[in-house]
């Protein structure tokens, strides 16, 4: 059976672009740049790919809504996972996860500190 929170924490909503953006960072794991959707007001994340990308192609061509969980496995445990997890910040920061629900995608995202208000 999968496991879904009663009500899980919201981050962020990720959308994809081909149009370079303020303020991007590079994550070498996926070869993107991505903002920091802390910076947004609607907390909107941009995602830019790069032609090589290894990213499976559901990250690259659908949007995505982000949710904090604080046990990742559990998070993923039932559910169909398009990318396993990973850290992007290649320190511990964060570990990050996708899975489809239906037709949606849906990253889970388990913060080092569970109260962690920042971004890599």
């Amino acid at each position: 059976m999968s496991f879904v929170p009663a009500r899980a924490a919201f981050d962020h909503i990720g959308l994809i672009t081909d149009q370079p953006q303020a303020n991007e960072t590079w994550v070498e794991t996926n070869r993107l740049w991505v903002t920091n959707p802390r910076k947004h007001p609607f907390h909107v994340e941009f995602l830019r790919y790069a032609p090589d990308s290894p990213a499976p192609l559901a990250l690259k061509s659908k949007p995505h809504v982000a949710y904090r969980t604080d046990d990742m496995e559990r998070a993923l445990a039932g559910h169909t996972v398009v990318q396993p997890p990973f850290d992007p910040s290649g320190t511990g920061f964060v570990k990050v996860a996708f899975i489809e629900i239906g037709d949606a995608l849906i990253e889970l995202m388990q913060y080092r500190d569970p109260n962690e208000a920042g971004w890599f």
